[in-house]
């Protein structure tokens, strides 16, 4: 017989329990067993609450909040507080109960204001020391890549204005923000600026219309996909200029020194090269694409270098020596030994036709340039771009289809860096959740573990030992 349902509300909610209501295999609960305790949140908070006044909410379920905004991608802050009263995972993830009361919106917000950007850091700086912890991150490959990220602010409210009075407007809202790590504004940024988010600047990817953006770099070990650094720039920020602080950040959090570095023609300059090959690290950066040369001109490449002398040798068997040395862009100008010899060589039409004679620009420490070019332009290298062709698209992909990665959620530079850092995070946290949910049982983990250690072979063998003493009879070990 088909049965009915009759709707009717009951006057009391009794014996409603959250912990047999959300199953066993639910993701909030992997996600729960990843982030373990977090009372170190309270900690590192405690210096921004008083001892009298208002009694906030639990720095603790703020960041589960905040975590779960960027997990399953919710819309918006007040959004996120009207679904948590109607789901009971979230409820049961952030410990409320049927009849609490759910916080206003504005409690993140001011928490954002209250705690500063440092909070949220050490958040992704955690969840990339629980992957190391964990055997996610083996320290080969460190892939790095960079994506704009569209600022939250339109495109009509860019003004344009003298230099001056642009430099002070950003500089005022950067009052509150630590130095840019990044050269000043040029081009267009530099007499353009939006007046909602001044912080914001122009940018575009290949042939598509400019906008407003902010740039994440990010560096991902190639193991399994671990987000290791990130940095949030200004969308006019170059992709060169940030890879020794991905890899300082690479270093300090996941305490170890990655083997290779593997990166686009975005990043093959000769600092880079000059940079990794001082620390050991194997540089499978694709070489920058050198300005044209004009049809039958010399270019550099052309010149041999004499290292004893510190000279070149042109094609016609002269000699350039060294003029001058330029510290800001690292680089050494030759010149030709005796104008004369250009002006009276049958091969000036292919090279030069200046009055002064040929002059070439090389990097400063040519040899350990040149050695890094070669390993960019390696067999292994031409590998170690394929694995980070879908590895980095893959991070950027997953960020931007599950956690609105590509749009900014907040105005200002600090407010992106919150973002950036707690999509890492939440991405990280994942791996492990993963990891949890695919867990061997007991007795296969701690096969796991012997085996991991080196130790599976020796145990096995106490074992056997054991067991032959506790026989009735001796039996030899079997070899």
């Amino acid at each position: 017989m088909m049965g009915s349902h009759k709707n009717e509300r009951s006057l009391f909610a009794v014996s409603v329990d959250l912990e047999k209501r959300v199953r066993r295999d639910h993701p909030l609960r992997a996600l729960q067993a990843t982030l373990g305790n977090l009372d170190w949140v309270r900690q590192e908070v405690s210096q921004c609450y008083g001892s009298k006044g208002h009694v906030s909410v639990d720095p603790i379920i703020i960041v589960k909040m905040m975590l779960l905004l960027f997990l399953d991608d919710v819309p918006s802050e007040r959004e996120l507080m009207g679904v948590i009263a109607e789901r009971m995972d979230y409820l049961w993830f952030l410990g409320y109960e049927l009849d609490d009361t759910i916080p206003n919106h504005s409690v993140l917000s001011k928490a954002r204001a209250r705690w500063g950007a440092e909070i949220f850091e050490s958040i992704f700086v955690r969840s990339v020391t629980m992957c190391v912890e964990a055997g996610l991150v083996d320290h080969k490959r460190l892939l790095v890549d960079s994506s704009l990220v569209q600022a939250n602010a339109s495109k009509d409210s860019v003004q344009h204005g003298n230099p001056k009075w642009v430099a002070a407007l950003r500089a005022a809202c950067q009052a509150q923000e630590a130095k840019l790590d990044e050269a000043p504004v040029k081009g267009v940024n530099a007499t353009h600026v939006s007046l909602t988010d001044p912080e914001a600047t122009l940018a575009r990817k290949g042939q598509q219309t400019a906008h407003l953006a902010y740039k994440c770099h990010r560096a991902v070990d190639s193991a399994h996909g671990v987000i290791t650094a990130v940095r949030t720039t200004t969308g006019q920020s170059g992709d060169a200029a940030q890879l020794p602080g991905l890899v300082s950040q690479h270093q300090a959090h996941a305490h170890h020194k990655p083997e290779v570095v593997v990166g686009d023609s975005h990043y093959g300059s000769a600092g880079n090269y000059r940079s990794c090959q001082s620390q050991g690290i194997v540089t499978h950066l694709k070489p920058v694409v050198a300005p044209r040369q004009k049809a039958g001109r010399f270019g550099p490449n052309d010149f041999c270098y004499d290292a004893a002398g510190d000279t070149l040798r042109c094609p016609a068997g002269k000699t350039l020596r060294r003029h001058s040395f330029k510290k800001s862009e690292q680089t050494i100008e030759y010149r030709i030994e005796r104008r004369e010899h250009c002006l009276t060589c049958p091969l000036r039409p292919q090279c030069t036709t200046a009055r002064m004679g040929r002059t070439v620009v090389l990097p400063a420490q040519l040899e350990v340039v040149q050695a890094g070019k070669e390993q960019a332009l390696s067999a292994a290298a031409k590998a170690s771009y394929r694995v980070r062709r879908y590895c980095m698209e893959g991070s950027f992909a997953d960020a931007a289809n599950n956690h609105g990665f590509k749009r900014a959620r907040w105005r200002g530079l600090w407010r992106q860096k919150i973002q950036d850092w707690l999509i890492a995070a939440v991405q990280n946290l994942r791996l492990l959740m993963k990891m949890i949910t695919t867990r061997p049982q007991a007795g296969g983990a701690v096969v796991v573990l012997f085996q991991r250690s080196g130790l599976l072979r020796p145990v096995l063998a106490l074992l056997l030992l054991i067991c032959s003493f506790s026989s009735d009879s001796f039996q030899p070990m079997p070899s």
